[in-house]
């Protein structure tokens, strides 16, 4: 399929994908979010591809939602696209993109540059980020008036933590890439030139993994991450624990350990 604000390619069993409006500092729009979902479902249905990494053309990541073209537009009184007022967090309606990112094969975010406002919301609920040396990161909602969405208020907290997440979603300031590898916001730090090869490398390690057990695995990790109920949370991992113990990955697993090989998952 030909993309017209995303660019994607596959590298062995890794899809990577790129946010490719570089001029706009790859600025949010709703198409862009409607390419981005066709591009993980994609994916999703190969079986040749084992992960997903996410990046920005240019020199930043993703400035936010694009200021012209969506602000301002449903300032004016018209639809910025896909009719966003009906959508979940100013997405296109009937476009989850939470539920998208947690059902997706794993997901990481390989944060070249500024990461603002829905550039950094999108990418809270994937499984590893990753962020350049040279990155910046900001919930700057209140400094236009608005407040964070995709549930980033919920992950937000998760990463950070309450205390840290309340200073970032009220100052709104922007957090230099150090500091915010220090709080928790982001996995991994490294040097500009290494962020695409680590990101692919982190990528290709979790891709060699078979696929129906890493989506359980975000599965268990989705619902039992902030859940109290110690009972419920075991009946989660053993309904899927007993699944798996009939799956082909695990007998290939086991067959492999046995024979002293590498397991061929895909």
């Amino acid at each position: 399929m030909a993309y017209e604000q995303i660019e994607m390619e596959i590298r062995d069993a890794v899809a990577l994908v790129t946010l490719n409006r570089p001029k706009r500092l790859n600025a949010w729009t709703p198409k862009m979010s409607e390419e981005l979902a066709s591009a993980f479902a994609e994916v999703n249905s190969d079986p040749a591809v084992g992960a997903i990494v996410l990046t920005g053309a240019g020199r930043g990541f993703c400035a936010g939602a694009d200021m012209s073209d969506t602000f301002q537009t449903r300032i004016d009184g018209k639809d910025p696209g896909a009719d966003t007022a009906a959508g979940e967090g100013g997405m296109p309606a009937g476009l989850d993109w939470v539920d998208l990112c947690r059902t997706s094969k794993p997901l990481v975010a390989a944060v070249n540059g500024a990461a603002v406002g829905v550039g950094l919301t999108m990418i809270l609920p994937f499984d590893v980020l990753i962020a350049s040396q040279t990155a910046r990161l900001s919930m700057a909602f209140v400094k236009v008036g608005l407040v964070p969405e995709l549930a980033s208020t919920h992950y937000l907290v998760q990463r950070m933590g309450f205390g840290r997440a309340s200073e970032m979603c009220l100052s709104g300031r922007l957090v230099p890439a150090e500091e915010a590898h220090a709080l928790g916001l982001v996995d991994r730090l490294t040097a500009p030139e290494s962020l695409l090869d680590e990101a692919l490398a982190c990528a290709g390690a979790i891709a060699a993994n078979p696929s129906p057990q890493l989506r359980m695995i975000k599965e268990l990790l989705t619902e039992n991450g902030t859940a109290t109920d110690l009972r419920e949370i075991q009946r989660r991992e053993t309904r899927l624990l007993r699944e798996c113990w009939t799956t082909p990955e695990h007998k290939e697993a086991v067959a492999a350990f046995l024979e002293k090989r590498a397991p061929k998952f895909r």
